[in-house]
């Protein structure tokens, strides 16, 4: 099977079928991405960000991998779609405002079990940049190099950042009940916030 940088030679070439092939791969992550943020726009913004990505084919150097790349771009057009929900959008600060803020439909009906609706319940209420920071961390497995590209930020701020989103979730879930008890280490509770989304 062609590898993600092969594929995008074979498009950058012409081959129409290898940039299909590369959307495909790569849809359901970007589509997750967009579901529980804002949900009457999901199409639209999986739309917009692949659309994006064929603009600016060209210019990708690969200094990441694609999958990174894609992400930047969904991150940029998550933002832009954010904006527009507020008048002053042009001054919103996605480390200070949090979704629960900017959109009124509940993520949290998503929610597979009560666990995980608490999580996506608590995640809504964090800033915009550390809500992404953390489900791009436990549920698309982005280390830390990839998540400095994604947010245009050295991996030492990134590094910083998620750990007070990480201190910051933890915080708000430990105010309600949980079904199943929450590891006091950084590494028990990543592993807990992972099982608690991949579980039916």
């Amino acid at each position: 099977m062609a590898d993600d940088r092969e594929l995008l030679e074979r498009w950058r070439g012409g081959d129409r079928d290898a940039g299909q092939a590369l959307f495909e791969r790569h849809f359901e992550s970007i589509y997750g991405f967009f579901v529980n943020k804002c949900e009457s726009e999901v199409d639209e913004l999986v739309q917009a960000t692949f659309l994006a990505c064929v603009r600016a084919r060209e210019q990708f150097r690969g200094d990441s991998s694609f999958r990174t790349y894609l992400f930047t771009i969904a991150r940029h057009e998550l933002y832009r779609a954010l904006r527009t929900l507020r008048r002053d959008g042009d001054r919103l600060d996605f480390l200070e405002t949090s979704l629960a803020e900017l959109v009124t439909t509940p993520a949290t009906r998503l929610g597979r079990n009560a666990d995980h609706k608490r999580l996506l319940e608590a995640m809504s209420t964090l800033p915009v940049e550390q809500q992404l920071l953390l489900e791009l961390h436990y549920w698309e497995d982005t280390d830390i190099t990839a998540l400095a590209t994604i947010f245009e930020a050295p991996a030492v701020t990134v590094r910083s950042r998620l750990h007070r989103a990480r201190k910051a979730l933890r915080a708000r879930l430990e105010a309600g009940p949980m079904e199943r008890a929450v590891d006091e280490s950084d590494e028990g509770f990543d592993q807990w916030a992972r099982s608690v989304a991949t579980r039916e």
